[in-house]
């Protein structure tokens, strides 16, 4: 008879940590370890489609930014198609679609460089809308948190999109729309996520 294991004891949850990014990106923490950092421009330069930049940033309950969190994003290309090391000629050399970015210490504000995400099929083979996958980890942040971010100029694509269309509420599904803007010249699209509180970001069980 196998031993019981009742006696045993959860072991205690952990949160991200104060030092998060040293580890996993020491470039933006002043730290020269890396040949090659994995964020801020995730397509590559070889990559089609529209050049866009997004930003934001993280908020807390009390409405007040966190100014010690790692992202990481990962995207299909311009032609809907991810990046897989089984199947490199399949997208444009030296797109990675995944990168790896840092809140700026002192005003909480994140950001990196791509090319806008084409449709790419989903599970039942109906067309997922335009998006960038997300990973939020923080202090205070025991499992990591994923969520999307979806394109305030794609509205057709997101009305039939079948992930936005799980979410009941139409305040509820407006947090993961990123507001696209102009900025000297460059397409930039805004998206703040929200921890907790009034407009909190949909975040996924996955």
């Amino acid at each position: 008879m196998p031993q019981s294991l009742d006696y045993l004891k959860e072991t205690p949850s952990q949160t991200a940590g104060p030092y998060v990014h040293i580890g996993l990106a020491p470039g933006a923490a002043g730290f020269d370890i890396y040949r090659e950092e994995l964020g801020w421009d995730i397509a590559g330069p070889n990559a089609k489609g529209d050049r866009i930049r997004v930003e934001g940033i993280v908020i807390d309950g009390t409405g007040s930014p966190v100014k010690d969190v790692l992202i990481e994003a990962w995207q299909a290309n311009s032609e809907g198609v991810y990046a897989h090391p089984e199947h490199p000629g399949d997208v444009e050399d030296g797109f990675r679609g995944w990168g790896r970015v840092i809140t700026n210490f002192e005003t909480g504000e994140w950001g990196f460089d791509t090319v806008k995400p084409g449709a790419v099929p989903g599970r039942s083979g109906t067309l997922m809308a335009p998006h960038i996958n997300l990973w939020v980890v923080a202090r205070g942040i025991n499992v990591g948190l994923n969520t999307r971010l979806y394109f305030s100029d794609e509205e057709a694509a997101n009305s039939n999109d079948p992930v936005i269309n799980l979410i009941e509420w139409e305040n509820r599904r407006k947090t993961l729309i990123a507001q696209r803007t102009e900025r000297d010249g460059q397409i930039v699209y805004r998206f703040d996520i929200r921890l907790q509180g009034e407009d909190e970001t949909v975040f996924f069980d996955i």
